[in-house]
């Protein structure tokens, strides 16, 4: 990625009018055509969204959108399209064991509710707040009872089984952080106590251990911030085994949206770890143990990240998809989305940029310079988004954030061209984290409350 412009000229660059009135546009589209009867939306195909049976994990992205709408813009009706649709159609995602997921469904829909009303923007009754916290209570607990031991630790396995540990699952442990913020604990076999954060303290050690590279030698694809999407072990002793990839091109290759995963799930930990108490993990590690791992993770993930993406920050799906070599210098120009070789992936950026924000606003009082590095790319990135030929302004197009991909290796995305690759669609989780990403920035223009899940935890 190229750093080429001032903090504040791509701040002042970024038309945040236009794209809450285009998402205001997208939300109530989907909510006037689309039954989730037949399951949640996942992606576009010719600009109308679409379900796509693998795990229910993209319905709190839809209901949580019309949450960020009202957040960003005060427009009543997005509440009740968010609040309703979460009451009465979120419940069953509470209490599924069957997915790594909570965090994603669940802090997006019943923990912005409870955000608003702890931040004063969403005034209700106090049964109304105690159940969203209820609600975040169980999903946390839920998601912890997926455990796999291991010699260091444990982790939260993904829907593929025990044997598996996700990179992705490293952003949504705030669902078991924020339970054990709540005060719930969870209760095993003869009433066993068991400490949600530990859980999640420990999930965070075995991917940052084992799921993210440091240029130390492991093997011989071990570059400094390269990330694996799947870690398998053997559950019968619980030692590694290898790297794997469900999404990505192999195990020894970076899935772009895995590595986004890391970026946003470190800068959004790094920049809370000062709330959570010490003495309810201590004793697992040090907070400056921690801290210390944590940073390290963040910086060598995001500096690969800006390594190995295009000029204009937003990356291609995966760092080494077999035919990028046919597009010749291409991390020397401008990402390409109508190309005919590889796809690019623009929910990879609109997740990353929020990290690389967060990890830019911790590092302030530590380290100027890469603050600066990290703020400075991740407003460059929104700026790329939110505009054409990224941002999605076709009246009749579903989706807000164009040229993203579901899953390049299963074939699932929509290919318009004959001899191109899949371009022009959108994705839950991309139109999602752009919102996201939109209104942290907002927050920040308009000198608002630091846009955080934590929030929701009272101070």
């Amino acid at each position: 990625m190229k750093l080429d412009h001032s903090i504040e000229q791509s701040i002042n660059e970024i038309n945040l009018n236009r794209f809450w009135e285009l998402s205001r546009q997208k939300i109530l589209m989907i909510e006037e055509s689309f039954d989730t009867a037949k399951g949640a939306p996942v992606f576009t195909e010719k600009g109308k969204y679409v379900t796509r049976g693998w795990t229910e994990w993209t319905q709190g992205f839809q209901f949580g959108s019309a949450l960020l709408q009202f957040d960003a813009t005060g427009e009543e009706e997005f509440l009740h399209l968010g609040r309703g649709n979460t009451l009465h159609k979120m419940t069953p995602h509470l209490t599924h064991t069957g997915v790594h997921d909570h965090g994603f469904n669940n802090v997006s829909t019943y923990g912005t509710l409870l955000r608003m009303i702890e931040e004063g923007k969403l005034d209700t009754s106090n049964w109304e707040k105690e159940y969203y916290k209820l609600a975040i209570k169980v999903s946390g607990a839920v998601q912890a009872l997926r455990w796999t031991n291991i010699p260091s630790g444990g982790y939260m396995y993904s829907f593929n089984g025990p044997h598996s540990l996700f990179v992705d699952t490293i952003r949504t442990c705030r669902a078991v952080i924020l339970s054990h913020m709540l005060g719930h604990v969870l209760q095993g076999e003869n009433d066993k106590k068991i400490n949600l954060l530990q859980r999640a303290i420990q999930h965070f050690l075995a991917t940052v251990k084992y799921s993210i590279y440091y240029g130390e030698g492991r093997d011989e694809y071990d570059i400094p911030g390269r990330t694996a999407h799947e870690i398998i072990f053997n559950t019968n002793d619980g030692n590694y085994r290898c790297p794997n990839s469900q999404q990505g091109y192999t195990g020894f290759s970076t899935w772009t949206r895995g590595l986004a995963w890391a970026i946003s799930g470190l800068g959004e930990t790094l920049e809370i770890l000062n709330r959570l108490p010490e003495e309810d993990y201590a004793v697992i590690i040090s907070k400056e143990e921690l801290t210390q791992t944590l940073e390290k993770a963040a910086l060598a993930t995001s500096d690969f990240y800006l390594k190995h993406t295009p000029t204009d920050g937003i990356p291609y799906w995966d760092t080494g998809a077999p035919q990028l070599y046919q597009m010749g210098d291409y991390l020397n120009k401008p990402s390409d989305p109508f190309n005919a070789f590889e796809p690019v992936d623009s929910s990879a950026a609109c997740i990353t940029a929020q990290g690389l924000l967060r990890i830019g606003n911790w590092l302030q009082s530590k380290d100027k310079l890469k603050a600066e590095k990290y703020l400075k790319a991740g407003y460059q990135i929104a700026k790329g988004l939110f505009q054409e030929p990224y941002l999605s302004t076709v009246p009749d197009h579903q989706g807000l954030i164009l040229h993203s991909i579901y899953h390049r290796p299963n074939g699932w995305d929509y290919t318009p061209e004959k001899g191109k690759v899949p371009f022009g669609e959108s994705s839950m989780w991309g139109d999602y984290h752009a919102r996201e990403l939109a209104l942290l920035i907002q927050r920040n223009i308009q000198e608002e409350k630091y846009y955080s899940y934590f929030n929701c935890i009272a101070q």
